[in-house]
């Protein structure tokens, strides 16, 4: 698919609307074009900003009452007998329309993704994205010494860099990458034929948490935070072996 078919297809993609033929669609082209994947990461910028920062005010208590006023004026002129119902009839349209308006916003509501959600579905575009050839690492390298260096200047933190060869994790190099709007070091590891990005950033105010894992679309992430640090691994890597590879790294920082 082009770019021009793509681009309309985005703002449902990012919301985890498309069918499974579609999303692999979009996911193969954006590996593959760097200006559609950048336009999907801003995309995901502004909506994690929106949802994080957006004010929510409560309607105005006067607002009832300008509606029960213009239905007031609005009514028909109706037989003595029943003007005493106007009103019972009028209360009761407006229970409806509540009741039904609540139960709109209350579906609109819980079918937008949570900013987990929308996190996590960032960290595996940024995955697939790497996957392309010529995506993978911006330093090619096994060796942690030449790779934790090429981040100086770079970013605004000294990332850990874990020499896992020994432990059947071998580093493949390195790159920048953005998560959530930030700009993040990744780390690249392989395990047999499996990839594995492994993202880190300063984690203000957490020492550390425990891992917690979600299967999406056949692969596994893993979250943990460590020496104010926190970490994201993603891999097609069943759960077991994901779970070692923390273990490792957590016990390499040790």
């Amino acid at each position: 698919m082009e770019c021009k078919q793509i681009r309309p297809l985005m703002s449902a993609y990012l919301d985890q609307e498309l069918d499974a033929r579609q999303a692999s669609q979009v996911d193969m082209h954006i590996a593959g074009c760097q200006d559609c994947s950048t336009a999907l990461s801003q995309m995901q910028a502004v909506k994690a900003g929106v949802k994080q920062h957006a004010h929510y005010h409560t309607a105005p208590a006067g607002l009832r009452k300008k509606i029960m006023a213009d239905l007031a004026q609005q009514r028909p002129s109706l037989p003595s007998r029943f003007r005493a119902w106007p009103w019972a009839w009028i209360n009761l349209g407006l229970a409806g329309m509540s009741t039904a308006a609540f139960a709109g916003i209350l579906v609109l509501y819980l079918s937008q993704p949570s900013a987990t959600d929308i996190f996590n579905e960032d960290v595996l575009s940024s995955h697939f994205r790497s996957l392309a050839p010529g995506h993978m690492v911006d330093v090619l390298s096994s060796d942690q010494h030449t790779v934790k260096p090429w981040y100086a200047g770079k970013l605004d933190f000294s990332p850990p860099v874990r020499d896992l060869a020994a432990q059947g994790y071998p580093l493949l190099g390195g790159r920048l990458d953005y998560l959530a709007g930030r700009q993040v070091a990744a780390l690249v590891y392989q395990h047999r034929k499996h990839i594995v990005s492994l993202y880190v950033y300063p984690e203000n105010g957490k020492t550390s948490s425990l891992p917690t894992t979600v299967s999406s679309r056949g692969y596994q992430l893993m979250q943990w935070s460590a020496a104010g640090m926190h970490y994201v691994a993603v891999s097609d890597m069943n759960g077991e072996e994901l779970a070692q590879f923390s273990r490792q790294i957590k016990a390499s920082a040790e």
